[in-house]
């Protein structure tokens, strides 16, 4: 009984009240800052001025899916500091930010699938890597169209927005310089941090939201076929690949 008391009126339910979105906006934050930290050197200020330089579009990527993130821990901010007027206006906004994600992150996944073709990298392992982003997109981009048409119920418009944009961590996980995600599970990441928002839940509220219950299990089966395809190399996925790279 003690302990149960201290879990629903002590500083752990508290912790795991408002706060918990913006906390978990910093984590995703730091995940992603921390993998590109292994890389943005050799794909983004070291390629400046090199004898092969990087797509525009790596460069325009990259300021629109920091500018997600920002927009994220911006809007998480927002709701902890009971701001939710500002926290509207600005998500009305971002519409067009997150717009931009998906019809930029496509285009930068095709540009560099065609920049390491044409500089030496096996055309068969870039086309079966391809699935893996575009798997992100698709979550991110489902996720962001139902949590505007939820908006008006913020229990299902809050855990949708934050299911999108840890779809987004894959990539910063994927450069972790630790074999468990780099191997190909990266994808491990990715759903931890969705579990820790299933375990917050369950301890704050003895159930689990059905947005979670919904989500997880389609993200799971998405990311192990893209993960198959990029693994197996099946032949009916390269025709649909080089389709994409025209």
């Amino acid at each position: 009984m003690t302990m149960v008391r201290t879990v629903e009126g002590g500083g752990l339910r508290g912790l795991l009240g408002r706060p918990f979105y913006l906390l978990m906006a910093l984590l995703i934050a730091t995940v992603v800052v921390y993998g590109f930290s292994h890389t943005i050197v050799d794909n983004l200020i070291r390629p400046i001025h090199p004898s092969a330089a990087r797509p525009t579009i790596l460069y325009v990527h990259g300021a629109v899916f920091s500018g997600w993130l920002a927009l994220f821990l911006l809007q998480a901010s927002l709701v902890w500091s009971r701001n939710t007027a500002v926290h509207k206006r600005v998500g009305l906004a971002g519409l067009v930010l997150a717009s931009a994600v998906p019809v930029v992150g496509i285009a930068t996944v095709l540009a560099m699938a065609r920049f390491r073709i044409a500089h030496g990298s096996p055309a068969a392992e870039i086309l079966s890597f391809l699935p893996i982003p575009l798997n992100d997109i698709i979550v991110f981009s489902t996720c962001v169209v139902l949590a505007a048409a939820w908006r008006r119920w913020p229990e299902y418009h809050r855990r949708l927005m934050l299911v999108a944009t840890c779809a987004l961590t894959s990539a910063g996980f994927g450069r972790f310089p630790i074999p468990v995600f780099s191997d190909y599970l990266f994808y491990a990441g990715v759903d931890a941090l969705i579990l820790i928002a299933m375990a917050r839940d369950w301890i704050v509220m003895r159930r689990v939201h059905a947005v979670y219950l919904w989500a997880l299990p389609p993200m799971v089966a998405l990311q192990s076929v893209a993960i198959g395809i990029f693994l197996t190399r099946p032949a009916w996925w390269m025709p649909i690949a080089r389709a994409l790279m025209q």
